[in-house]
């Protein structure tokens, strides 16, 4: 047999009942170098690749297939900018208030109107401030079903609670009838 098997590959020397196994031969030797110069020719050449392109202008350049770098439409290059920077979800909110009228109606749009949207975890509070105390309550009482036509167009969970303003009081005026020392309408009361 002469130290070959039978499919006429050499096969490694072994050890036999403890005994030491015997140094490797001269091909043995030959293919482990062969297998190191391959290996530091492989990384010497990824290096002077990487040199090559550093001196060109740096980095990687689009090639025959898509990928990332590739030109895109607007619409997709948003989306895209949203969904990495984790703006999703306050996109969504305001575009809700943008459409505001055809969620709630031309009605209660009229005197009603998103003011701020609170978006952490615990909170997600949309406030929402009327022009008068009738459309304030009647706004209260629309509540739930506004959040679940809400949550069902954002999302399970975007919005769990609409916080309802009323109408702000005017400011206060000093004019020449007031009284010195007044704290305003109030002080007339008790």
């Amino acid at each position: 047999m002469n130290g070959t098997g039978e499919g006429g590959a050499e096969n490694p020397p072994q050890a036999v009942d403890g005994a030491a196994a015997p140094e490797p031969s001269g091909v043995d030797l030959a293919r482990v170098a062969l297998r190191a110069a391959k290996e530091q020719a492989r990384a010497r050449g990824a290096a002077a690749q990487q040199k090559k392109q550093a001196r060109r202008g740096g980095g990687l350049r689009s090639g025959a297939r898509a990928d990332g770098r590739d030109p895109m439409a607007l619409g997709a290059a948003i989306n895209r900018l949203l969904a990495e920077r984790g703006w999703e979800t306050p996109a969504a909110v305001g575009g809700v208030m943008g459409r505001w009228p055809q969620i709630v109606g031309e009605d209660l749009a009229k005197h009603c109107v998103p003011v701020r949207y609170e978006e952490e975890p615990d909170a997600r509070v949309l406030t929402v401030q009327c022009d008068s105390t009738a459309w304030a309550t009647q706004l209260r009482l629309l509540a739930p079903t506004l959040v679940a036509r809400l949550n069902e167009d954002l999302g399970h969970g975007t919005v769990r609670l609409i916080k309802v303003l009323g109408p702000g009081a005017g400011a206060r005026r000093y004019g020449p009838l007031r009284a010195p020392g007044s704290v305003g309408p109030g002080d007339t009361y008790g």
